[in-house]
């Protein structure tokens, strides 16, 4: 026989019992979101899943000299599988896949979401980094891929703004669309999953037992969670205000997202109850930070402390701010017992200046409801605000929107 599973509510887990998230289960969430264990158990069974379409056209492409895979995927997904006169079968099956756009999908409602995010301008990267990127850090196994690449404390500040731009391209009105920037860009990424997976599976220390498949269908749902309820709640601590649409039109945009970059149908939320109803079983499950979780954290910080690079003595003044902003902002949000686990600094004082901010967006984002033309307005303006920071992004980076690099991804050192 197996294990006696009952049928009552689980505990509130460490997320769900300070900061942000437990004032967002008191105040926000409807009803009450806990699970049992039958629910964890399920849940579980999907951290043993990972994405075989993916994972069979990686396998495909290192069969191919190097650089022919990636060269006929990118073709395909610029210009069509049917541009390519005999695609591989493995490349026809993951793009034909994707072409075939899921009943739910409402490329309207994508489009007011996209609108509704950009509307936060260059504030919505602050969650981004702050609560999407740290929060993930205190899901330990999923850690474990990130830290067995063997660069990524390296090239932390790179893996900010790479995530920045893409969040840019995903989150884009019409961008979504098949063989638009934002359709091409979570394709790629899913293929660089795939690509990691492969790597992982091939170290001969990987721990199976202890942190489940590399990038399973469990992490990759808790990144979608990051990126679309953590960031809409997140933006709302800021100060930002939503309609309860457009609040839906966005997890309705990340929904798809999660489509195009695999996730399983049973791990897409389909409302705002369905997503804190699944952050809670990862919360419960996964957000169990380790020794890798603070060394990933601190690469973080190290990245917001760079503005100040060569900047003499004002830049040691901005890095001391950045910091300190930065991680007060996870604070508020990720709570004390995890903000001190991954070592943030601990500052009162910026801690109350980001809540006084907060209170003056709040402020100015009533008056803009109220205002005819204020929204439209504030659409445009953070449209703006988002295409400039891509441009100083391209200035001060290489950037590659096809991923490469990341598509040539090899086992690292141990973690």
């Amino acid at each position: 026989m197996g294990d006696r599973v009952t049928d009552e509510r689980l505990p509130d887990p460490e997320l769900f019992r300070q900061g942000g998230f437990r004032l967002a289960a008191k105040f926000f969430v409807p009803g009450d979101i806990r699970a049992d264990e039958r629910q964890q158990r399920r849940l579980r069974e999907f951290a043993q899943d990972e994405d075989p379409l993916a994972d069979d056209l990686v396998a495909m492409t290192r069969r191919l000299p190097a650089g022919t895979g990636r060269e006929l995927f990118e073709r395909a997904l610029v210009d069509g599988i049917e541009a390519l006169e005999d695609p591989p079968l493995e490349l026809a099956a993951l793009l034909r896949d994707a072409e075939a756009t899921p009943y739910w999908v409402d490329f309207a409602r994508i489009d007011r979401g996209a609108r509704a995010i950009t509307r936060t301008g260059l504030l919505g990267l602050f969650p981004l980094g702050d609560m999407s990127l740290m929060g993930g850090y205190l899901a330990s196994r999923a850690t474990k891929s990130l830290i067995g690449t063997g660069a990524i404390e390296r090239t932390a500040d790179r893996r900010l703004v790479e995530t920045a731009a893409w969040w840019i391209d995903v989150t884009t009105e019409g961008a979504l669309r098949r063989g638009g920037p934002g359709y091409a860009s979570a394709l790629r990424v899913r293929l660089v999953h795939a690509h990691v997976r492969a790597a992982m599976n091939q170290r001969p220390d990987w721990d199976y037992a202890a942190w489940d498949r590399p990038v399973n269908q469990v992490q990759t749902a808790g990144t979608l969670l990051l990126f679309s309820l953590v960031f809409v709640y997140g933006t709302q601590l800021l100060g930002v205000r939503y309609t309860e649409r457009e609040r839906a039109d966005i997890l309705h945009l990340w929904r798809y997202v999660g489509w195009l970059l695999g996730v399983a149908d049973p791990l897409l939320p389909a409302t705002e109850e369905d997503a804190w109803r699944l952050l809670w079983l990862l919360a419960s499950t996964e957000f169990i930070p380790d020794a890798d979780s603070k060394r990933l954290a601190a690469a973080l910080l190290e990245s917001h402390a760079a503005i100040g690079a060569g900047r003499g003595a004002v830049g040691k003044v901005l890095s001391h701010l950045s910091v300190r902003v930065h991680s007060s902002i996870s604070r508020l949000v990720l709570g004390k017992s995890n903000a001190d686990f991954l070592e943030l600094p601990n500052d009162p004082v910026a801690q109350g200046a980001v809540l006084a901010v907060a209170a003056l967006n709040f402020g100015a984002e009533t008056m803009r409801r109220w205002i005819p033309g204020a929204t439209g307005l504030q659409e445009r303006l953070g449209g703006v605000g988002r295409r400039r920071y891509l441009a100083q992004l391209g200035r001060l980076f290489e950037l590659d929107p096809t991923y490469a690099a990341h598509m040539r991804t090899t086992p690292g050192a141990a973690a």
